[in-house]
């Protein structure tokens, strides 16, 4: 499988939503608490446009959208943070064990590098393979959600240096 890494497009956004919420059935994360009820997934593009916000998606050779991840600031956290999230990261079933996920992270730890001092994700105890994913690039469990994050049904958090 080929792809290309880009930053989402308006014309994306929709079709970013669809990954993100077939991935969260996929995983019995289709509930309150999770990026299932958060109101921007349809506005990725106009959200992630401003400084230190970064957002890309993976398109097969075809144009298919086929992963996607963005960097952020928490909700509720000041500009001059200097922790990121990873966030909504995601890739469609046919894409995993691809490769298309690392060069996902890479290119987000890349922009997260020049931005921040330190990364944060959380996600759910039942997504094995994204923690094992997760730990390969040096993310470590931390005890506990931060308190900014709309994500109370998430269960596991990571953390790491950049």
């Amino acid at each position: 499988m080929e792809w290309k890494i880009r930053k989402i497009e308006k014309k994306d956004n929709a079709t970013v939503e669809n990954i993100i919420r077939s991935c969260l059935i996929e995983f019995g994360a289709n509930h309150e608490g999770t990026a299932w009820m958060d109101p921007d997934l349809g506005r990725f593009s106009e959200i992630y446009d401003k400084p230190r916000h970064s957002y890309w998606v993976a398109e097969d050779e075809g144009g298919r959208l086929i992963g996607c991840v963005g960097i952020g600031l928490l909700p509720g956290t000041p500009e001059d943070c200097d922790t990121c999230e990873l966030q909504k990261m995601y890739c469609i079933p046919e894409a995993r064990g691809t490769g298309v996920a690392h060069e996902l992270m890479e290119t987000a730890l890349n922009f997260a590098k020049e931005n921040y001092e330190r990364c944060y994700l959380e996600t759910l105890e039942n997504m094995k393979a994204a923690h094992r994913f997760y730990e390969k690039y040096g993310f470590e469990r931390v005890g506990k959600l931060l308190e900014q994050s709309d994500h109370f049904a998430c269960d596991i958090s990571y953390g790491r240096k950049l």
